[in-house]
């Protein structure tokens, strides 16, 4: 009789770790391979930003974070405005997107991304612009999504 209990224990022990083994890697096996892009529906102050990712085997692959103003320029490589962003704020476009891109390639993960001092506005974007792109890689939705620009409370 004891027998028969132990061996009980032991099968439940043994799928209880299954289960939980297997729902860990059940949340990243539901990206489909492939390019996904999340853009804010709006212009901020000339700039509208955008994260693309590339999904393979079900990771996260490449993070691409960035800006373009209406003529296509990429907002990482505007000179002027990296200067006068790095004097006022102390970072520039070409840290913080590579900052925050390294984040979510690392993690896979939308979730607890790092704000950096002086583009905390882009970091909240870029949080949101994550989470949209990671949901269009479960569907396998290879369309542009296109985020709303959350409005301050005092506009």
């Amino acid at each position: 009789m004891k027998e028969k209990r132990n061996f009980f224990i032991v099968i439940c022990l043994l799928a209880c770790i299954l289960v939980s083994g297997c729902g860990s890697k059940k949340a990243k096996d539901q990206w489909q391979d492939g390019y996904y892009t999340a853009m804010m529906e709006e212009y901020s102050f000339g700039w509208r930003e955008y994260v693309t990712i590339c999904v393979m085997d079900s990771k996260i692959a490449s993070v691409e974070y960035n800006a373009k103003n209406a003529s296509g320029f990429v907002k990482s490589w505007d000179n002027v405005y990296m200067g006068n962003m790095n004097s006022v704020n102390g970072t520039y476009p070409n840290r913080y997107t590579r900052f925050y891109a390294a984040q979510l390639l690392e993690e896979q993960s939308a979730d607890n991304i790092d704000m950096l001092a002086g583009a905390s506005s882009s970091g909240g974007n870029f949080r949101r612009l994550a989470a949209a792109v990671l949901e269009c890689a479960e569907r396998g939705d290879t369309e542009i999504a296109l985020v709303p620009v959350e409005k301050d409370a005092g506009e």
